[in-house]
């Protein structure tokens, strides 16, 4: 994906100006491109509500009421309850529409505001605040075993005016955790919000390295979680294998949805062979299928030879075995015609009568006698 904060304004290059290392989470960090950004809009009726990006790929909506000019990937200063936060530009524009209408978010009262482009010093007084993030979470994580808790603390998030920490947590039962809010607020001096989270948003959170060698889906671009079941490596033929399926969340991997639909597709036209094809040979077994190819590997019993039947052919042995009718075998539906050994040999028969035949004549002819007047003679008389 290109860098989110690449867009030019007045031409020049907007955004961080870091030139990919971005430190708004990462340039590769749930980026929106802006496929309307060449477009000419209607001036009347411009979008004033953009989207923004806080720590861990949360968004939320926020109302520019000040006509502020924005480009994506600037910082800026939002309306909070009881606060305010920094966040980055992450979408603009006739997209927020958009996205607004596909969320079900209404454009009403409700959104609220942006304050102000962050200035150098907000900046800097944020990253003095999220300096207490790892401290806080590794004493929150002591305080919650002595608690005999059974909850998994991921993450924390303060907010920029230092007022207010959200403490992010997976468990698989609910918890109380009224006596803990209390300690935490004792002893860091914050208003305490716990919000639960599934494990695939805390793999989305705090992030890795996929088998594929890529940055996990989940907190890079994947925004929706969308249910992932154990038929969608059965459609495809993977193994079922829990160590191979599962991803870093504990759970079934979500790249098993990306291309279900193919393969959904292309076994419309495949049979469902549920029993053994019956041919003259014996009985055929499914040993694999070729989804794309089309291609059927069917084996004998007692046998290590498979043999690729292709999906037309499987139909017709389907077939002729509902109706009462076995092939020869499973490549040809006829017996090929044996013929007898003595036509077989009747050429090796005709070649030793003949030769025989010339043997019996050459036997039969007689000597020729000597000539009289052989000069070998007269020598010898």
């Amino acid at each position: 994906m290109g860098c989110a904060c690449g867009t030019e304004k007045d031409g020049k290059v907007g955004g961080c100006n870091n030139n990919g290392a971005c430190q708004t989470g990462g340039c590769n960090k749930m980026n929106v491109f802006d496929w309307l950004s060449n477009m000419g809009m209607p001036t009347n009726d411009q979008m004033d509500v953009v989207e923004v990006r806080f720590k861990g790929g949360e968004k939320d909506f926020f109302r520019n009421t000040d006509r502020l000019d924005l480009t994506t990937g600037d910082a800026v200063i939002v309306e909070v309850p009881n606060g305010h936060h920094l966040g980055h530009v992450s979408m603009q524009g006739e997209l927020v529409r958009l996205q607004m209408q596909k969320k079900k978010i209404p454009n009403d009262k409700a959104i609220k505001k942006v304050y102000r482009i962050a200035h150098q010093k907000d900046l800097e007084k944020y990253e003095e605040v999220k300096k207490r993030e790892y401290p806080t979470l590794y004493r929150t994580r002591e305080i919650i075993r002595q608690m005999k808790l059974n909850m998994k603390l991921s993450d924390i998030e303060y907010q920029a005016d230092n007022t207010k920490a959200t403490f992010f947590y997976s468990a698989e039962d609910r918890v109380d955790f009224r006596e803990l809010i209390k300690v935490l607020a004792t002893e860091f001096r914050i208003r305490v919000e716990m919000r639960q989270i599934s494990l695939r948003q805390e793999a989305g959170r705090l992030g890795g390295i996929g088998v594929c060698g890529r940055e996990l889906c989940c907190s890079t671009w994947l925004s929706e979680f969308k249910n992932v079941a154990t038929s969608a490596a059965r459609y495809q033929n993977l193994s079922l294998n829990p160590s191979k399926l599962s991803g870093q969340c504990g759970r079934l991997k979500c790249c098993l949805n990306y291309e279900l639909e193919t393969y959904m597709d292309a076994l419309k036209d495949i049979p469902k062979v549920e029993i053994p094809l019956k041919t003259e040979q014996g009985e055929a077994v499914l040993q694999k299928t070729d989804i794309f190819r089309r291609i059927m590997w069917f084996g004998y019993n007692r046998e290590n030879t498979w043999f690729p039947i292709n999906v037309d052919r499987v139909n017709e042995i389907l077939r002729m075995n509902k109706e009462g009718k076995k092939p020869a075998s499973l490549e040809e539906n006829a017996a090929a015609e044996k013929i007898p050994i003595s036509s077989l040999n009747s050429d090796l028969e005709n070649m030793d009568k003949k030769f025989s035949s010339r043997n019996k004549k050459k036997k039969r002819k007689k000597r020729k006698p000597r000539p009289r007047n052989n000069p070998s003679n007269k020598k010898k008389e």
